[in-house]
């Protein structure tokens, strides 16, 4: 497997341009790969010396449990992403990762990541980056719970999915195969799973986007940004920042 052709690999450079000795460094952190199936706890939140994961294949979701068992998902990952990367900087982890569907991921140590920080400054400019696209997913997901409508937060919340899909190559402008089921969606949205099934199907009678048989096609890309208020801007560069 060809380090330029991993997802994490195309997502880090589309910020920065790695050069042979920032790849040959990121290649360490495939080196522990392993396969989960959909349902399996990668990292428990409260749990001490946690490890991180970088997905390689399929998708996971990232999640707070109250005290009453209720679940919040926090976000979902996809190729390309950090499973937990604070866990490995904080004393214990402050969330739980769990696989959504059969996964390939790769386990990165403490060691690895202050390893490459050391010695390839610009991988570890690019691994700040892509934590720092993260915390900008969470201020749209925090807007999105606090002020936007429910139509308005569904809308937006798919579209940032398909734009960080094509980034790492796995999904198409007009759509990508999506395994979430409403119950899924409707965590992460803050909406029940009744409240999801009606607005997704007004969006699909509104001939914006369709969502069925695990893929989420989109009708009508313009108007549905323009409903959602959606600017890409915080999840993708039109150049490296870092030629």
């Amino acid at each position: 497997m060809l380090t330029l052709q991993t997802p994490l690999a195309s997502k880090l450079s589309a910020f920065v341009a790695l050069s042979a000795p920032d790849l040959e460094m990121l290649a360490r952190f495939h080196r522990r790969r392993r396969t989960f199936q959909a349902g399996h706890e990668l990292i428990h939140e409260g749990e001490k010396n946690q490890s991180a994961f970088v997905l390689a294949e399929g998708w996971a979701c990232s999640y707070k449990l109250l005290p009453d068992g209720e679940r919040q998902i926090v976000d979902f990952q996809i190729p390309g992403d950090f499973l937990g990367l604070r866990s490995i900087l904080f004393r214990t982890s402050d969330h739980s990762v769990e696989a959504v569907t059969r996964i390939e991921a790769s386990e990165v140590l403490a060691s690895d990541i202050l390893d490459s920080f050391a010695h390839a400054p610009r991988l570890a400019t690019a691994v700040l980056w892509a934590a720092s696209r993260d915390e900008a997913m969470v201020v749209e997901h925090l807007v999105n719970l606090g002020r936007r409508p429910a139509e308005i937060r569904t809308a937006h919340f798919l579209l940032e999915l398909g734009a960080r899909l094509r980034l790492v190559g796995v999904g198409e402008a007009a759509g990508f195969e999506c395994p979430l089921t409403q119950y899924h969606l409707a965590d992460v949205l803050g909406l029940s799973a009744v409240h999801v099934n009606r607005v997704l199907r007004q969006l699909r009678e509104d001939g914006l986007v369709t969502f069925q048989k695990g893929r989420v096609d989109f009708d009508d890309i313009p108007r549905l940004t323009r409903l959602a208020g959606f600017d890409p801007e915080y999840l993708d560069q039109p150049r490296p920042f870092l030629p």
